[in-house]
């Protein structure tokens, strides 16, 4: 189903349309129509019925004047005192056209409804006498032709009667005394039906001093009239008046409430008080007003029942009041202007001095139906969020009851294309096309700004602000992220609670903005930045060290427990299409430690920041550093705010940080792995550079570099000999030669580039041992003497110590020495008997040991060579380095027996210590807990 927009089915009237309506047109002036001088909407009194929504109070009231013109009863005095801009003029309006008579009832729209009710046929023609207090002086007589009026009741007969009628109160009005009551009874007489109007009667009245006479009398004789005009309309049957009074808050201070006390007191005893005009019924008042016609009612009703339908599913976001079933009734009963815009001038704006309810409200919107229906605003409903601020007489209307000072604060913080809530639409299309930022910001000035200064509890809740923005089929989050980028970029918004207003004091984020300044990449930004990244790296397994913007000279050039992780600075960002810095900052490291060159190149990898996220996290740095010198100055009192500051400035010091911590996160995510290809086997020069991607969310950023350097091989931590194999074949056994070190092909795997980058020496000797198990791969020698392999292994376990003299051999020079090894096959004698041979006794021996070792030679002397089958050693340690050369000792010793199965090898330890002056009890007690521990077979101090 298509929703149409708001323009689409209610038309303006014509004078809103062409904004040829002046706003004195709003407010109606009861003395303008009764001389004939009002515009036709107010003086013509069908125009004025069309253009009228009678409510439920003005009903009442006509009710009443149409039984007591027709002497059915009636209430013969109603007060109507009500705010300033109650609609009560409008009402005594009403009353004076239907009294005149000048059209038949039939043709003033709402009226007949009422004379049937009040069971009348016809409504007879009465008199009117409208008594405006501002029109009338108290020094100065109105002149009607050659009769002058002093006073309210020489004024109020000329009006009734004409001559005949002054002429009954003629001495009293020259005299400047009140005629009785029997004389205003016989005037009311003569002039009902009849219908008075007394507009501004405290104004009047306040003209009087006290203790002093004037033309129009006393204050005590206007009195003294008032009280019997209102005893003697009570006593004609054909006579209402209706008297408007203010309200307190509107009479004006000192003489102004002496006044209102006393007309009150009369008026209390005769009159009923007119109901005023409840905000719903202040839909139909503005409709009937500012809008011509309803084009299409079918699409009315379409249109509130999606907007009800929406914020059922959004319930969660929005009011209360918005899932009770009348609220898509209030839809209709306002379209096209949205309830919500009615709520806040009625509950808010209605508060502020000179802003009157109905008349105040109908000049504001009928400026902004004008400027939206000439900007062609297609939103479904005139929403709050639509408020035009950006056009000056808007605007003006506005602030005419605001306190000085929000001109910045719109310009810079609400409307307008130089706005901030505008800038941030140009930075993220999804704001954008539905003016989120801007529609926000009028919604929150709407209802914060009359009560920033005046109510304990500021601002307008969030759910009031979203049901002021979001129309059917938006997304809502647009709006909240909208709401929260003008929290962080705005000068003047202010929130707590979930409770948002401008005010124009500046926020504490003016003064961040101008500390931000303050701080230095070097000295400032980039001790912070290492910090917040030893932070988010965390603790990994594979990197034998993580150095964060360390030069050259601080990355130590070794094998080491495993590569190292270099973090480069923000000053070398990465991207696809922008490598060269991060590429020749990586690679200034990689050949260079300090002054030297470096050897251990690839034991290398790198850490580069996003070239976009950059300027994003520097100036989230400064933003965090200002918010956290703020809140110091706050603590150190050397910066006063409000308590409502002092929470704020603390939340945005700790969001500041957790956003600077995401952004850290977020910006370092590209490892850069040097490496150099080969040509025909030869490395070329330059080192080609790979980089990925990280994926920056999870535990520790540094267990997802780890992750992601395993997948793509950069760093092997499980090495197969088969690997090992083809590198030595590859570089090494060529050209004839059939065997290298194994410390030397370690040291090549960490300092050249094309070869793999093994996590460490452990994988390096795993796969060795895992290799010459096989006789598919190499063999392995301790050492060489000559063309003797020293501990040499091929296709058998065996631990090889990876020292200077250990060797790698190749696989068939290794297969070949093997053979040698091996005894050569035994002769038979002729006839195939076994050779004997004799012992030293001159006994035979039995057959040769088939074990591959050669059998014992004869010694010189004549025998056999004896079998030299056990080994004791003794050395005395130096105590201080006991520990060191216990170590070698093993290294170069024991392992010659452990490297072969067959030997058993079994080692003691003896201790001796002596002190002449004895060991105290500590130190015995000491050495016997740990010597127990040890599983020492024996540990005893003993006497000399």
């Amino acid at each position: 189903m298509s929703i149409k927009p708001w323009r689409d089915i209610a038309v303006p009237h014509r004078d809103v349309l062409k904004g040829t309506f002046q706003e004195a047109e709003f407010a109606a002036d009861i003395s303008q129509v009764h001389q004939g001088k009002a515009p036709p909407e107010y003086q013509n009194a069908v125009q004025f019925f069309a253009r009228t929504f009678i409510t439920e109070g003005m009903a009442l009231l006509l009710d009443s004047v149409v039984k007591r013109l027709a002497g059915l009863g009636g209430d013969p005095i109603i007060q109507l005192q009500t705010a300033f801009g109650g609609g009560k003029t409008h009402s005594m309006l009403a009353a004076y056209h239907l009294a005149k008579g000048d059209y038949p009832a039939s043709e003033l729209h709402g009226v007949p409804p009422i004379i049937d009710a009040a069971e009348i046929g016809e409504l007879p023609k009465g008199r009117t006498a409208v008594i405006d207090g501002i029109n009338l002086s108290v020094s100065e007589p109105k002149a009607h032709g050659a009769i002058r009026c002093h006073t309210l009741w020489g004024e109020l007969a000329w009006q009734l009667g004409g001559e005949a009628g002054y002429s009954l109160v003629k001495s009293a009005d020259v005299l400047g005394t009140s005629p009785d009551k029997d004389t205003v009874i016989a005037l009311l007489s003569q002039a009902a039906p009849c219908v008075i109007l007394m507009d501004e009667l405290v104004a009047f009245y306040r003209q009087f001093q006290d203790g002093r006479s004037y033309p129009a009398g006393t204050f005590e004789t206007n009195m003294t009239f008032i009280q019997a005009l209102t005893e003697s309309i009570k006593s004609v049957p054909k006579v209402i008046m209706l008297a408007s009074l203010p309200d307190s808050q509107n009479a004006g201070e000192g003489r102004g409430q002496v006044v209102l006390a006393e007309l009150e007191s009369y008026f209390r005893r005769l009159h009923k008080i007119w109901k005023p005009v409840t905000k719903d019924e202040a839909f139909s008042i503005v409709r009937r007003r500012l809008f011509e016609k309803i084009e299409d009612q079918k699409a009315l009703d379409e249109t509130c029942r999606a907007f009800s339908q929406f914020y059922v599913s959004h319930q969660d976001d929005l009011p209360a009041d918005t899932q009770e079933g009348r609220y898509l009734d209030r839809l209709k009963q306002a379209f096209p202007i949205h309830p919500e815009i009615f709520d806040r001038l009625y509950e808010d704006w209605s508060t502020l001095a000179g802003f009157q309810r109905t008349r105040g409200v109908l000049q504001l919107l009928a400026q902004v139906v004008h400027r939206l229906w000439k900007d062609g605003n297609a939103d479904l409903m005139i929403m709050p969020g639509a408020l035009p601020l950006y056009d000056a007489t808007v605007r003006n209307k506005c602030l005419d009851f605001l306190r000085q000072g929000w001109d910045p604060v719109i310009d810079q913080d609400i409307d307008g294309e130089s706005s901030k809530p505008a800038f941030i639409e140009t930075q993220e299309a999804r704001f954008g096309k539905i003016q989120a930022a801007r529609r926000c910001a009028r919604t929150v000035f709407l209802g914060s700004a009359p009560a920033t200064a005046s109510k304990a509890t500021k601002g307008i809740d969030l759910e009031r602000v979203l049901l002021g923005v979001a129309q059917p089929d938006q997304p809502i989050g647009h709006y909240k992220d909208a709401l929260r980028r003008l929290v962080d970029r705005c000068n003047y918004i202010n929130v707590e609670n979930n409770r948002f207003w401008f005010d124009i004091t500046p926020n504490l984020r003016r003064e961040m903005e101008t500390r931000k300044q303050r701080f230095t990449d070097g000295e400032d930004i980039q001790p912070l930045l290492r910090t917040e990244i030893g932070k988010v790296l965390g603790r990994g397994q594979l990197f034998g060290g993580v150095h964060v913007f360390a030069p050259s000279i601080d990355v130590p050039d070794e094998a080491g427990s495993g590569p190292r992780l270099v973090v480069l600075p923000t000053s070398a960002p990465y991207s696809k299409s922008a490598a060269r810095m991060a590429e020749e900052a990586a690679e200034d490291i990689l050949r260079n430690r300090g002054p030297q060159p470096r050897q251990k190149q690839n034991r290398l990898l790198f850490l580069a920041p996003d070239y976009d996220m950059v300027s994003r996290l520097k100036d989230q740095a400064r933003s965090f550093l200002a918010w956290k010198t703020i809140v110091s100055d706050i603590e150190t009192e050397k910066l006063i705010v409000d308590t409502i500051q002092v929470r704020q400035a603390k939340k945005q010091k700790d969001e500041a940080e957790q956003t600077l911590l995401r952004l850290t996160r977020d910006t370092y995510r590209w490892i850069l792995c040097p490496n150099q290809e080969l040509v025909g086997g030869t490395p070329k020069p330059q080192v080609k550079w790979e980089a990925v991607a990280v994926v920056t969310a999870g535990n520790g950023l540094v267990q997802q570099v780890e992750a992601r350097v395993r997948d793509e091989e950069w760093i092997i931590a499980e090495w197969s000999p088969i690997h090992l194999a083809n590198l030595l074949r590859s570089f090494y056994f060529k050209d004839g030669a059939t065997d290298v070190g194994g410390m030397k092909v370690w040291q090549d795997t960490c300092n050249y580039l094309y070869l793999p980058r093994l996590l460490n020496q452990e994988v390096f000797e795993r796969a060795i041992a895992q290799g010459i198990e096989s006789e598919d791969f190499f063999g392995v020698a301790s050492g060489k003497e000559d063309d003797k392999y020293l501990g040499f292994a091929f296709g058998r376990q065996a631990l090889l110590a990876l020292d200077g003299s250990a060797l790698f051999i190749e696989k068939e020079t290794a297969a070949s020495y093997k053979k040698e090894l091996q005894p050569p096959a035994p002769q038979l004698e002729p006839g195939g008997a076994q050779p004997q041979s004799t012992s030293s006794r001159g006994a035979q021996s039995g057959p040769a040991p088939a074990t591959g070792v050669s059998p014992p030679q004869p010694w010189p002397g004549g025998g056999a060579m004896p079998v030299k089958s056990h080994f004791y050693g003794t050395v005395q340690l130096n105590p201080i380095k006991a520990k060191m050369d216990f170590a070698t000792i093993v290294d170069e010793v024991v392992q010659q027996f452990t490297s072969r199965v067959d030997i058993q090898v079994r080692i003691s330890v003896e201790i001796e210590a002596v002190n002449p002056k004895g060991f105290d009890e500590s130190v015995q007690r000491a050495v016997r807990e740990n010597c127990n521990v040890l599983k020492f077979s024996s540990a005893e101090f003993e006497e000399e």
